[in-house]
């Protein structure tokens, strides 16, 4: 199958499983040409999928749902993939610039300034702070 058709292929699966409100598919197989991965002819891809079906789950849960919807082209059709998989509200949120705690970073996880928990502020890992 050629990487155009390869690309519409998932993003026809991804609609008809996870209804998403926006899904972007890129081929990054040009990157990965000399890769032993490549040769199997599977592609390198990048998905942004926003869908309310990620509400209220993890990002690893998140990710098993794209495989399911992907279902055999894993591994035949596509050799890799980045994924960014966002609900309605934190793709909004990534948009708008704007990011409270409880959010996940651009790349779908924490970011260290966002991580929920102990403020690492004020650290001494690595090394005493003096009053010099």
């Amino acid at each position: 199958m050629a990487a155009p058709e390869r690309a519409a292929a998932i993003e026809g699966a991804l609609r008809a499983r996870l209804a998403p409100a926006h899904v972007a598919v890129e081929d990054e197989s040009h990157r990965h040409r000399g890769h032993a991965g490549a040769a199997s002819g599977g592609g390198h891809f990048r998905i942004t999928i926003v869908s309310a079906a990620f509400a209220g789950r993890g990002r690893l849960e998140r990710h098993r749902m794209v495989y399911d919807a992907l279902g055999d082209a894993v591994g035949r059709e596509i050799h890799a993939l980045a994924l960014r998989a966002l609900t309605p509200d934190e793709w909004q949120a990534t948009r708008s610039g704007a990011r409270s705690e409880a959010q996940p970073s651009e790349a779908g996880g924490w970011s260290r300034e966002a991580r929920p928990g102990p403020s690492r502020k004020g650290s001494t890992r690595g090394g005493t702070r003096g009053s010099d």
